[in-house]
């Protein structure tokens, strides 16, 4: 068997290479997201393929700080289950970068056409390198694989490492404690949902003021777009890279959460291939704001439901995840 600290070293090491590409491909997209001229450039400025990077661009900065938060507490107690989920999160960031780079080589090659300056060069010339990145991140992410399955058996997770990172600050004692730790714990969806809603409105409003939007309707349905796919982002995150390990699930609130993560994601397609949608049906290009909203809303509603009905008629399978303890080793 591979010594630990080998695999400690593989797992930093991939850790690395997906935050060298998460800064590379973030500063690459903030410049052609946000600066008219290149973006005027750029073959991925519409739909799908805007949805899909913008999704990438707000979620990979993120995901990236936790990473090299984790890595300050990387030698506290739980070390295998703290790589397992590193190399995890590192994971989703590689995996981010890579549909996005998918999406607008898709739009490089088959999008309607845009008027090419240089930028335009530079920014598929950043989009070559990113690539490259992102093959070099995922071959790291592949020798520091852990077995189908391993997943169950976590007992520490991020939350606990920032509890533990915490007690080096100013703050008080009992936002550390413990109690408050596992109060959290058995609230974690609560504390996704606001987390989501606190992002969707700041969302919401900087686009409102950024873009001049003044109809209600569009901005309202901007918040529930972007907070209702940032909550699937939360609840399929956590579950692949274990930020907060949580009690076993119970069938009811397994057909929420499930609900909850296919009705954000079928939102966010909807938004993205609306018109492909509605060309499907003989239908024109959505040009009405209530038929964006009954459209993109409509189908993450329905998606929704379904899901839940699916996952209330499957019987629940036990997890085998165990109760996190504070500053316990894993092994």
């Amino acid at each position: 068997m591979e010594p630990e600290y080998r695999k400690g070293r593989a797992t930093v090491a991939a850790c690395g290479a997906s935050l060298l590409l998460a800064a590379v491909f973030e500063a690459l997209t903030v410049l052609a997201a946000h600066d008219r001229t290149v973006r005027a450039a750029s073959p991925w400025r519409d739909d799908p393929y805007h949805a899909v990077v913008g999704l990438a661009e707000l979620a990979v900065p993120w995901l990236g700080l936790l990473v090299v938060l984790r890595l300050f507490a990387w030698r506290a107690p739980g070390g295998p289950d703290r790589a397992q989920q590193t190399a995890r999160a590192a994971g989703t960031i590689t995996t981010l970068v890579g549909v996005a780079s998918a999406f607008e080589w898709a739009a490089v090659l088959g999008a309607a056409p845009v008027a090419r300056t240089g930028w335009t060069s530079v920014l598929v010339a950043g989009l070559a390198v990113t690539s490259l990145l992102a093959a070099g991140a995922a071959v790291l992410l592949v020798r520091c694989r852990q077995p189908l399955g391993s997943a169950r058996r976590w007992r520490h997770d991020w939350l606990g490492d920032v509890a533990l990172l915490l007690r080096w600050t100013p703050l008080p004692r009992r936002w550390t404690d413990p109690a408050m730790v596992d109060r959290v714990r058995r609230h974690a969806l609560a504390v996704f949902a606001a987390v989501s809603v606190l992002a969707g409105a700041g969302l919401a409003g900087a686009q409102s003021i950024g873009e001049r939007l003044t109809d209600p309707l569009l901005v309202t349905w901007y918040f529930v777009v972007e907070a209702t796919s940032l909550l699937a982002f939360c609840l399929v995150s956590n579950a692949v890279a274990g930020f907060v390990v949580r009690p076993a699930a119970g069938r009811a609130r397994r057909a929420v959460e499930t609900s909850l993560a296919t009705g954000g994601a079928a939102v966010l397609l909807a938004v993205a291939f609306r018109d492909a949608i509605r060309a499907a049906f003989g239908l024109g290009p959505v040009t009405a704001v209530p038929t964006l909203v009954g459209l993109t809303l409509g189908a993450g509603l329905g998606a929704a439901a379904l899901a839940a009905v699916l996952a209330l008629a499957v019987p629940a399978r036990p997890t085998g995840h165990q109760r996190p303890h504070h500053g316990e080793a894993t092994r």
